[in-house]
């Protein structure tokens, strides 16, 4: 993938979230991580009161939501409609999850954007991310956020890398991206649209739209749609 590869507008249709807005201004999706908080706590108030219920503060679901009792919700979060929260789910903060969504069982998340129709059904982790529309992360599938050493994340493109200033950043999946089931998504990963990874994969860069990843240097590339 290239630069102009890994931008906002290559990667997500943005009519399928409703914080598109957070992108405003903004070249590579990355960058809108560190904004999610402050997003929220300005929309959350303005969303109609009935459709929306502030269960807690800064908490806001859909009616048409399903939270199961045993889901932990923090603050600073947005459930949008026909999403289900299923069984000890546990949501530790800025969090904004769009419509016809699945967040399973034991999943954990954390400053996220998680777009329309996206399922994180099983066992998840995803942390510091963006999951683009009918994305899906197979069962005990992962984001890890942080590099070993601690160093801030770097982005690496063919025509060169990108200095994000993170410490903190997991993995953006373009839309309509499956990750197999047991994977892990390093810190810094980029996936552009429409590419399926293999199970048990240990992904790390940049994998280009269109495509089958199977392991490190062994990607495919499918016909488009």
């Amino acid at each position: 993938m290239k630069k102009q590869d890994v931008t906002i507008a290559a990667m997500y249709d943005l009519q399928y979230t409703e914080a598109r807005a957070i992108f405003e201004g903004l070249t590579y999706p990355w960058e809108a991580l560190p904004k999610i908080h402050d997003f929220i706590a300005a929309y959350g108030p303005t969303l109609p009161k009935d459709e929306y219920t502030e269960v807690k503060p800064h908490v806001w679901i859909h009616k048409s939501a399903t939270v199961f009792e045993s889901a932990y919700l923090a603050e600073y979060i947005i459930i949008g409609p026909e999403t289900e929260v299923r069984q000890c789910a546990f949501l530790r903060g800025n969090i904004m999850v769009g419509k016809h969504c699945v967040i399973g069982n034991s999943c954990e998340l954390k400053n996220v954007v998680i777009f329309d129709n996206v399922q994180v059904p099983h066992y998840n982790y995803v942390g510091d991310s963006i999951l683009g529309y009918k994305s899906h992360m197979g069962a005990a599938s992962l984001t890890s956020n942080v590099k070993s050493d601690k160093k801030l994340v770097v982005v690496h493109t063919e025509d060169g890398d990108i200095e994000t200033g993170l410490k903190k950043f997991g993995a953006m999946l373009s839309d309509h991206v499956e990750v197999g089931c047991g994977s892990i998504l390093n810190p810094g990963t980029v996936i552009g649209r429409n590419t399926n990874v293999y199970p048990l994969s240990s992904v790390r860069g940049c994998v280009d739209a269109d495509s089958i990843y199977k392991s490190k240097g062994e990607v495919e590339i499918v016909a488009k749609h």
